[in-house]
């Protein structure tokens, strides 16, 4: 039988899980802002579809979720890092507690957005024989451009494919 092609949100959940990814997500998030959903978004269309992003996907994928990841999942992040350290009375029992609640929260939304970035058109999977860890690789590499507005630099390039190692 077939392989069959994960969900988005499916690779993207098991590939954030693995070793050494979260961190190299917030490496280049941190440097460019990106938006951590477009980069696995990226990484699934270059791995389990073997396809090519280039700019007008990155730019579709933008615009798809671009009001929702900055209104709500950004909203969302913002509160769960400020009750690590304060305001008063955090950090306590109760407000590591509340923290943790907005954390799932944080998180129903971000796959809220893998969702809304899964009904994207996509062609079908190229044929097995394609590189799909380079095409994940170029695909992710794109995205972080984008977001950056300059070419990566070697931190970014060596998160890159850290990420792209684990897939």
């Amino acid at each position: 039988m077939a392989d069959e092609t994960p969900t988005l949100k499916d690779f993207a959940l098991a590939l954030y899980g693995r070793e050494g990814v979260p961190p190299a997500c917030l490496v280049l998030q941190d440097a460019t802002g990106l938006d951590v959903n477009i980069l696995l978004f990226a990484a699934w269309r270059g791995a389990a579809l073997r396809q090519e992003v280039g700019a007008a996907d990155i730019t579709a994928a933008r615009a798809r979720v671009a009001d929702w990841h900055n209104e709500v999942v950004k909203a969302l992040r913002t509160v769960r890092r400020r009750l690590k350290t304060g305001p008063s009375p955090a950090p306590d029992a109760r407000t590591t507690k509340l923290r943790a609640q907005v954390q799932a929260i944080e998180i129903a939304a971000e796959i809220i957005e893998l969702e809304e970035l899964s009904t994207l058109p996509a062609g079908p999977p190229a044929p097995p024989e394609v590189d799909a860890a380079a095409r994940a690789r170029a695909a992710m590499a794109q995205v972080v451009a984008s977001f950056a507005g300059r070419k990566l630099t070697e931190e970014e390039e060596a998160a890159v494919r850290a990420i792209a190692a684990a897939i």
